[in-house]
């Protein structure tokens, strides 16, 4: 069934334009209250938002929507996403929703949705709420005796932050570590810095002063420079930087070297392999995890599998295999031990672990292998041109030449009008001609049937 609302990862787009208005986020309440009611109990739902301004349009008209149907609102205010999943289990809440564009500009906002279990919810309920949500705005309003209430939880922070840190063995401390934390004038700007001080390190923190258009611009994991450049300039171990939401993390290590999720997962499933704690012998990542992953967890007799791109395909694997390591490369690790959706600032206290329990320089732990050379294209196209009988000629070509020694990926792009076009192997020029040769055969078939297309990206 075609999707009007929801994409991969819940509702998102231009604040104060369609999807991301205030009507729709009322709509957005209401159908997605009305199906998580049940039964008479006090029906209750989390709502956490990040820094951005338009957070102040879109959580009154999602507050209107609940209390309208007749669930009560707890407004945690901002706080990272995982906080958010991590209090509506906590709370008993019936749903959580967090109000989010995670590593976007300020200028996007997003509603995402999570299950009384925390976790985000399936295609199949994602669906069921928006066939409801063009309904009459009059349709399944509650009494008024009936009408929710709304208010705020004053130790929303507390709560987060002691979570957090028991996440971080009892018995070690970050005490003689200097440690940069970039916030991405964030959800996390608060929680983040107060979490490494009080485990003992020395803190050095940056985008912690969000003014509600400055949310990752020039800073977070999408722009780990910044972060890079001051852990070498005041002599640093460690830098942490998160995205918008502090769902994610890039890190880099004493030298200003950055650190992606590979590296992190190969890191913590190695460990957790040593200490027996490690469940469904292997990780779970995406096709776009790079094939040096793959080939250092088999030497450890792990295995990689892969999902589609997206950490809900990565979750809902691991919680049907049981895995308990998995994410993405962009820095998603999702360990279900602890919590159900991506925690960046939980998969850094689990580096830091293993850094404090080595005793060595970051650069000698959090580099467990050595990356395939890997090449990313894009065509602005849609999907049919991979249904052209060149492009299929070139593509099997493509595999032909890489052989056992690479990997080919080309896939159309979940969120825009783009193929992606992704090689790897131990050859960088051969992947390269791969890449280049695939995005040629892909702008002559749209070119063929006369549709514009736009450049390589």
């Amino acid at each position: 069934m075609a999707r009007s609302y929801f994409g991969t990862d819940g509702i998102r787009g231009t604040a104060n334009r369609h999807p991301m208005t205030a009507e729709v986020a009322l709509r957005v309440g209401m159908a997605a209250g009305r199906r998580f009611i049940r039964g008479s109990h006090r029906h209750r739902v989390v709502i956490g938002k990040d820094t951005r301004l338009s957070g102040y349009l879109l959580e009154p008209a999602l507050t209107a929507g609940f209390v309208a149907v007749g669930m009560d609102v707890i407004l945690a205010g901002p706080m990272p996403t995982p906080a958010v999943a991590m209090l509506t289990r906590s709370l008993r809440a019936d749903l959580g929703v967090v109000i989010s564009a995670s590593h976007n500009p300020y200028q996007d906002n997003g509603i995402k949705l999570f299950g009384p279990d925390g976790y985000k919810l399936s295609d199949d309920v994602e669906l069921e709420i928006e066939a409801h949500m063009d309904d009459r705005l009059d349709a399944g309003l509650a009494e008024p005796e009936q009408l929710g209430r709304a208010q705020r939880l004053d130790d929303v922070e507390g709560r987060y932050i002691e979570f957090v840190k028991a996440t971080f063995p009892r018995q070690r401390t970050l005490d003689g570590i200097k440690i940069v934390i970039d916030c991405a004038n964030g959800a996390a700007y608060k929680v983040a810095p107060t979490v490494l001080w009080e485990l003992g390190a020395e803190v050095v923190a940056m985008g912690f002063e969000p003014d509600g258009f400055n949310i990752n611009q020039g800073c977070g994991s999408t722009n780990p420079e910044a972060m890079a450049s001051q852990v070498v300039a005041h002599g640093a171990q460690l830098g942490v930087a998160l995205d918008g939401d502090a769902d994610r993390l890039v890190l880099c290590d004493e030298h200003g070297d950055l650190i992606d999720g590979d590296q992190l997962m190969a890191l913590i499933a190695a460990h957790w392999q040593e200490s027996g704690n490690l469940r469904g012998n292997g990780v779970v990542a995406t096709v776009m995890s790079n094939l040096g992953l793959e080939r250092y967890l088999e030497g450890l007799g792990l295995d990689l599998v892969r999902t589609q791109v997206g950490d809900r395909y990565v979750v809902e694997h691991m919680r049907s295999q049981g895995f308990n390591v998995g994410g993405e490369q962009s820095g998603h690790i999702v360990l279900p031990d602890y919590v159900t959706t991506g925690d960046g600032l939980i998969a850094a206290l689990q580096a830091l672990a293993v850094i404090v329990e080595a005793g060595r320089p970051a650069s000698e732990v959090l580099r467990c292998f050595e990356p395939f050379p890997q090449c990313l294209k894009n065509v602005r196209t849609d999907s049919r041109a991979l249904q052209d009988s060149g492009v299929k000629s070139a593509l099997a070509a493509a595999e032909a030449r890489l052989g056992s020694s690479g990997r080919l990926l080309v896939r159309p792009s979940g969120t825009e009008p783009l193929i992606r076009v992704m090689a790897e192997g131990e050859d960088e020029v051969l992947i390269e001609a791969v890449v280049d040769d695939l995005i040629a055969a892909v702008a002559s078939a749209e070119s063929d049937t006369g549709d514009e297309i736009g450049s390589a990206e």
